[in-house]
């Protein structure tokens, strides 16, 4: 299952993103919040996948996706990022079986808020060695540890973390 896995990470990835979105959209339903505006990027290359919108609040979102148990220990984030209004990065844990989302890994600020400044974290370096082999720098995008995340368990509280805590109830 694993190799299958590794093949079809792109179209688990979309499918958690939706799945996501879908969840996020069905808690705030159930509180009476209508008005929420969903944005996809065609790219990450300003550092987001999505971005929510509710009230006075827009998220600008980096999705990171990861099964339970999975031995990842860091994400790569670009450090556009910092530079949107509350750019946050969330890390989605999910059951593999199942596609049961959570727990949630957070790393971000406070609603209207921008990230804090991740310029002195370390640079990632590519995947793949150039013609001689090494390892460029990836000058644009940093590497986040596991250990700077905060756990959140339930969906309610990644809204109450992306909107405020009346968002949360």
């Amino acid at each position: 299952m694993a190799d299958y896995d590794s093949l079809q990470s792109s179209r688990r990835e979309n499918l958690i993103e939706h799945v996501f979105i879908g969840e996020v959209l069905r808690h705030l339903w159930c509180m009476g919040v209508r008005e929420v505006e969903v944005l996809r990027s065609e790219t990450d290359a300003a550092g987001y996948d999505i971005v929510i919108e509710v009230g006075r609040i827009s998220r600008h979102i980096q999705l990171k996706s990861s099964a339970r148990g999975a031995k990842t220990s860091r994400q790569h984030v670009h450090i556009a990022l910092g530079n949107k209004p509350s750019g946050c990065l969330l890390w989605v844990r999910f059951d593999s079986s199942t596609m049961t989302l959570g727990p949630f890994l957070w790393f971000g600020g406070d609603p209207g808020k921008p990230l804090r400044d991740i310029t002195d974290f370390p640079i990632a370096k590519h995947t793949k060695g150039n013609a001689e082999g090494e390892k460029t720098e990836r000058k644009n995008i940093r590497v986040i540890n596991k250990g700077q995340f905060t756990e959140i368990a339930t969906i309610s509280d990644v809204i109450e973390r992306l909107f405020g805590p009346q968002m949360g109830q």
